[in-house]
């Protein structure tokens, strides 16, 4: 049988301590080399025990202070979703999701920014070419809650009523309506989630402790003919957010009157 890694062995008899009440909502943990040393573990191993923790919302990192027990709290979903505009009536729809939902975001857009190699990688164009890149702050009951930067190639939107995100006629629409006004049709969304450490300036924005965990999610939107013709780096708080994501499920064709069903293609 699979032995369990050392650090969920450490993070669940932690996660036991706090729900005993060894510490206090607001105490402070014993630092990780203490708490390496009481387990007989290395350092990395109670690094990652605590990340699970922060993750799960029972302990917070305060930058150059240490780790506490946090106030229990409830970690609000962030939908993401291919069916956004029919979700209303849903009857998956959770009241949690409008507590939580971005009610308001800002937004800065600047034009001929130089491709990075890695942007320039992800939209297939040289290192170098002018983009449209827009910073996006998402706030939710007045708190940020989510961070994102996009670019979109000028060679897409240059010259089009539609280069600027937020601004035009259809300011603030989403890529889909904005890229189908000037001919373009988007066909498929690649999302990448990945944890990750918040860099200080995104700590700052979200109000969290640099270092802090948080989702980083890489998207790429492409047209029917397989073109990217946006890229974007979406940053959300982890012990604050849980991302849910809802997809619209495939209905078969039914059978025909012989009782076969009809062949398909590959995928």
């Amino acid at each position: 049988m699979p032995r369990e890694a050392p650090y969920l062995t450490v993070s669940d008899a932690l996660r036991a301590r706090i729900r005993a009440g060894e510490w206090d909502v607001g105490a402070r943990l014993p630092s990780r080399l203490r708490l390496a040393e009481e387990y007989g573990v290395g350092r990395n191993v109670t690094q990652r025990a605590v990340e699970r923790l922060i993750a799960d919302g029972l302990l917070e990192g305060r930058a150059g202070s240490g780790t506490y027990v946090s106030a229990p709290s409830e970690r609000l979903p962030v939908i993401r979703s291919r069916h956004r505009e029919h979700r209303a009536g849903s009857p998956l729809r959770h009241p949690a999701e409008e507590r939580g939902r971005a009610t308001a975001w800002d937004a800065h857009s600047l034009v001929r920014v130089p491709a990075t190699e890695a942007v320039a990688e992800r939209l297939a164009i040289s290192p170098g070419d002018p983009c449209v890149t827009t910073h996006y702050e998402f706030l939710a009951d007045g708190r940020p809650v989510q961070l994102s930067r996009s670019w979109e190639p000028m060679a897409v939107t240059g010259g089009t009523p539609v280069v600027l995100p937020e601004a035009g006629p259809l300011a603030g629409t989403g890529v889909v309506r904005r890229m189908h006004s000037i001919g373009v049709v988007v066909h498929t969304v690649v999302e990448r989630p990945r944890p990750a450490h918040a860099t200080r300036e995104q700590a700052h924005l979200l109000g969290i402790g640099p270092g802090d965990l948080v989702l980083r999610i890489e998207r790429t939107i492409y047209d029917t003919g397989g073109r990217p013709v946006e890229t974007a780096d979406i940053v959300i708080p982890d012990g604050r957010r849980q991302v849910v994501y809802e997809f619209g499920a495939d209905h078969p064709s039914p059978p025909d009157p012989a009782g076969r069903r009809p062949t398909t293609g590959g995928r």
